[in-house]
């Protein structure tokens, strides 16, 4: 029987809580942004919790980790809020089906049917990668008309549109800010001790999640920016990707960064 240990388990007790969306975000930026960033976090291991908010899939990050020296999370939210995977050691990412178990339960019996809609509708072509409890297709311009989306809607699900090239269809209230909120408090962290950073509409939901801090980064979708609320805790970083990251942090005062110590 295999005994997995949590990576690092006390995730609960760190000073500062980065939660980022990858593509655009964490792996945005100049390499030299990125590699600033990425040392920092694992300089500061013992304060610095990390968890990865993305639309990709655990293998994905599993990969990258590997092979491009990206920091390992703690945690992981992945599928667009879906999936809620802890990182165990030597980078092993499971999914939690505890904390799951709401997720899956608004799933339930509903792939089938919004699958048989969706294949209906022009401009839509179905992404390759594993499905647990969502679906996500990329967005073809040509024919492709978000108001044929209304018809998939009332099957009782929610149907994000982001970047203008991808359609995500999640089970009814759940997406990366409701998500991300039940992980923190069922770890005991505090929302105030969190950033939570993206650059895409459906980073929507965690960058106005209740009581966290977040940041849209520099050169984020022009539809998130539009759709932002004006908030003392929302942060419009100039600096783009993992640059903008450590601009927020600074910001808000959330931990002595590169040139703050």
């Amino acid at each position: 029987m295999t005994i997995h240990v949590p990576i690092r388990p006390n995730i609960y007790e760190k000073d500062f809580v980065l939660a980022t969306d990858l593509d655009g975000t964490f792996l945005g930026g100049t390499a030299a942004d990125r590699e600033e960033l990425y040392n920092w976090i694992e300089d500061n291991r013992a304060t610095v919790g990390l968890i990865f908010v993305t639309g990709r899939h655990p293998e994905f990050i599993h990969e990258h980790c590997d092979t491009y020296g990206i920091p390992i999370p703690e945690y992981v939210i992945a599928d667009v809020g879906t999936t809620i995977a802890q990182v165990f050691s030597p980078g092993v990412i499971l999914p939690n089906a505890e904390f799951e178990s709401p997720i899956a339960k608004a799933w339930q019996d509903k792939a089938d049917p919004v699958q048989k809609l969706m294949q209906d509708i022009d401009g839509l072509t179905l992404q390759d990668t594993p499905f647990r409890h969502r679906l996500s297709y990329n967005i073809s311009p040509e024919g492709f008309n978000v108001r044929d989306l209304e018809s998939v809607r009332a099957l009782g699900v929610d149907v994000l549109v982001s970047d203008n090239r991808f359609v995500d269809v999640l089970p009814e209230g759940v997406s990366k800010g409701p998500t991300l909120r039940r992980l923190i408090d069922s770890l005991g962290i505090a929302p105030h001790r969190v950033l939570a950073a993206g650059d895409t509409l459906n980073d929507m939901s965690m960058l106005t999640a209740d009581d966290l801090f977040a940041v849209a980064v520099g050169g984020s979708e022009q539809a998130l920016y539009d759709a932002l609320p004006e908030s003392p805790r929302i942060h419009r970083a100039r600096g783009e990707g993992a640059a903008g990251i450590l601009e927020a942090i600074a910001a808000f005062n959330l931990h002595p960064t590169p040139g703050s110590y």
